[in-house]
């Protein structure tokens, strides 16, 4: 191929748009499709993510995740580092047909009030609490009071599975010897 057969092939390709970034912080989003495969417009959602700081590769990537998995569970988690607005994000994804959803990340420090209203709904005490769900009571105790703060994204969400579905949570932590 000679050089002026390529430069009439490029001359033919639409001109690329230059993608805008935002600046932003970091946030985790979940992606499920609001429509058929053949119906999300992949073009707008990969702009949509490399706006918000993925590269075109690896943006391409995740909506082309999303569409294989199709079916009723179909998902996929990203952590896009520059988000200005999350409500624009989720605004633009919906018109191409992918739902976003964020990811909830508490505070540690706002951790110790909701933990105790928690427990409280619940009508249990500390160290039932603790026991019920897997916690040393005194560790408890602690992040209540303020004392102290988990030390772990996990906890944070497994109290946050505790506040959704406490006897689910409950029941998980037990163990069936499969005596009858």
């Amino acid at each position: 191929m000679t050089k002026s057969t390529l430069r009439a092939r490029l001359e033919r390709l639409a001109p690329t748009k230059d993608i805008v970034r935002e600046s932003g912080s970091p946030v985790e989003f979940v992606l499920r499709p609001l429509a058929t495969p053949s119906e999300i417009d992949t073009i707008a959602a990969t702009l949509a993510l490399a706006k918000r700081g993925l590269s075109m590769l690896r943006a391409k990537r995740k909506i082309e995740a999303l569409i294989d998995k199709a079916g009723t569970k179909a998902e996929t988690r990203v952590r896009l580092p520059t988000v200005r607005l999350a409500s624009d994000l989720i605004r633009e994804l919906k018109a191409s047909g992918i739902r976003a959803t964020r990811l909830a990340h508490s505070h540690p420090y706002n951790l110790s009030l909701r933990l105790k209203e928690m427990r409280q709904r619940l009508n249990v005490t500390q160290e039932e609490f603790a026991l019920r769900y897997g916690f040393e009571p005194d560790a408890l105790q602690n992040w209540e009071q303020g004392r102290r703060v988990p030390n772990s994204r996990l906890i944070a969400a497994y109290l946050r599975v505790i506040a959704r579905d406490p006897d689910g949570a409950a029941r998980a932590q037990e163990e069936d010897d499969g005596i009858d």
